[in-house]
Order: structure tokens, then C-alpha cells, then sequence
């Protein structure tokens, strides 16, 4: 694990909605947070801190359940992960942060806009369908419906998890290198790293936990039909365009959701796994985004 340990990141735990997250801090001024998906932790973005942390303070925290953040058995829901971001951001002695989220990161910063709005600057999407949008389109559009075929397998209770443990390596090189287009993103040493965070104990049933509390009937019957209040920060969505896990439709019309200025950039030969597939991309529309002077 060489490029972890010759990073001049720091880690820390700060205590948020009575759990306790891991982070990997870097920089100073204004607080940028940047949060991960699934399976990830926060190496996922280990590009984008030396990046971001010349001009910032950049916080990733390891998700509720992932890797070194406590594991307890419940509060995978939407509302409780926003939460424990919400928090963060006060215990880290901020009332605003910008907030970087791709994947579930994505889910939980696309929730955060609409519950908190006031702690949030400026808001970037990675790859990572509105929650309520990805709700109707799974249920409306075919296409969406078969990329999503996981999502249905992981609401087995117990099984998924044992038959990943028992195949960890194998998923791992299916998720990241066979779902990816630059495949020389992940190298055997990351996906090492990988394997490593999820073989920790309780990381599995946690991660999967946040997909079944995702779709479970209070999920379906608090949210279908609603309509969230406008997002009042300005927002940029990044999307890999290759991305074989979500639609292109989970883009349309999502400057209905916002009432601040927005932008949707495509990247052309990238698949779901933007930030660490094109991370000089990446980085470079992060920065002209959050520091827009």
C-alpha cells in the first residue's frame, strides 16, 4: 500500500449523529467534502485531494458502514446518512461546505441539497442519478430496470453478502475493472486496496444495507410522487457517458430540481467510475466550478 502510505494526507474520526467517521483531511480554507459510492471508501478520491487541497480543506470521510467509520446495524436510510454529513460538516467547525459526491455519495449530496440547504456552497454530482429520479426510472424504463438487476439481488437478506466474502477478489475485478472503459484505472494494487476495506467485518452488510433501505416499501410510499423543493446551490453533474450501470434519462430534466444556475458536462470514452478514470478531467472542472473568480 505504498501510495497510501507516501500521501501527505492525514486521517482523523470526528463524532457525527452518534457514530463516529473516519476521514482523510488535507488543506486549508473553505471546507470541500467529497463522498463515495459503492463498494468504495475514500482512496476512491485520492486523486482529487492533493488537487483540491491546494486551494481548500478537503474532508473524505469513509461513509457510514465503510471501511474505518463505526458499523451499527441500522441508519442506512437517506435521511440518517444526510445526517451524518450535515454533522460533519458542523463538527468540523464549518456552517457551509461545498459537496462532492459521486454514486451513493452522490444520492446522499443530491439529499442533503434539498434537507440543508443552508449548509451547503456549491454542489458536484459524479455519476449519481437524482434518489427520487432513480426511484421512477428504475419502475418506468426498461433499460434502467436491467442495469439495476443488483439492486433486486442485494434485498436477500444474508445471502449477497455471504457470496461476496466468498468471492471477494472476483468482485472486486468485476466491478471496477470489467464496469470501467479505462480499465488501467484500477491496477492490481487498487483493487488490493479494495478488497482489503471490504473484507473488513460488518463493511459488507452495511453497504448492502444501504440498497435495501433504498428500496423498502417506507422508502417507496414516502417518496413516490413527491416533489422536493428546488435546489438553491448552484450545481454541475458529471457524468461518464460510457456508464453502464445508470441511463443517460437520469439526466433529463434535472434542471427542473434546481433553481440556481446548473450545468451538465458529459465525458466522452469513461464509464461509471469518473473520478478515478479521468481524474485530471475531473479535477480540472472541480476547480474551475469551486473557485469560479
Amino acid at each position: 500500500m505504498t501510495a497510501l502510505a507516501s500521501s501527505s494526507w492525514q486521517h482523523c474520526f470526528v463524532e457525527t449523529n452518534r457514530i463516529r467517521l473516519h476521514c482523510v483531511t488535507q488543506g486549508e480554507g473553505d471546507l470541500v467534502v467529497l463522498l463515495h459510492g459503492f463498494p468504495e471508501f475514500w482512496y476512491s478520491w485520492r486523486y482529487q485531494i492533493p488537487a483540491l487541497a491546494r486551494h481548500f480543506k478537503v474532508v473524505v470521510p469513509d461513509l457510514r458502514g465503510y471501511n474505518d467509520s463505526d458499523k451499527p446495524l441500522s441508519g442506512y436510510d437517506l435521511d440518517t446518512l444526510t445526517a451524518d454529513i450535515h454533522g460533519l460538516i458542523q463538527n468540523l467547525g464549518y456552517q457551509r461546505a461545498h459537496v462532492v459526491g459521486h454514486d451513493w455519495g452522490g444520492a446522499i449530496a443530491w439529499h442533503l441539497a434539498h434537507k440543508f440547504p443552508q449548509s451547503l456552497n456549491r454542489l458536484a454530482i459524479l455519476n449519481a442519478p437524482h434518489p427520487y429520479r432513480f426511484l421512477k426510472e428504475i419502475a418506468s424504463n426498461l433499460d434502467q430496470f436491467r442495469r439495476s438487476w443488483y439492486i433486486f439481488a442485494f434485498q436477500i437478506p444474508g445471502l449477497p453478502e455471504w457470496l461476496i466474502q466468498q468471492n471477494l477478489r472476483d468482485f472486486v475485478k468485476a466491478v471496477f475493472q470489467e464496469q470501467s472503459i479505462r480499465k488501467s484505472a484500477f491496477s492490481a494494487e487498487a483493487t488490493r486496496i479494495y478488497q482489503a476495506a471490504l473484507e473488513k467485518p460488518g463493511v459488507l452488510a452495511a453497504a448492502l444495507n444501504y440498497y435495501r433501505q433504498f428500496w423498502s416499501p417506507q422508502n417507496w410510499r414516502r417518496n413516490w410522487g413527491s416533489s422536493p423543493t428546488p435546489i438553491t446551490a448552484p450545481t454541475l453533474v458529471l457524468w461518464g457517458k460510457d456508464d453502464a450501470l445508470l441511463s443517460h434519462s437520469l439526466t433529463d430534466n434535472l434542471e427542473s430540481l434546481i433553481a440556481a444556475p446548473f450545468q451538465l458536462k458529459f465525458v466522452a470514452d469513461c464509464g461509471h467510475w469518473i473520478q478515478q478514470e479521468v481524474p485530471y478531467t475531473v479535477n480540472r472542472e472541480l476547480l474551475e466550478f469551486l473557485r469560479p473568480d
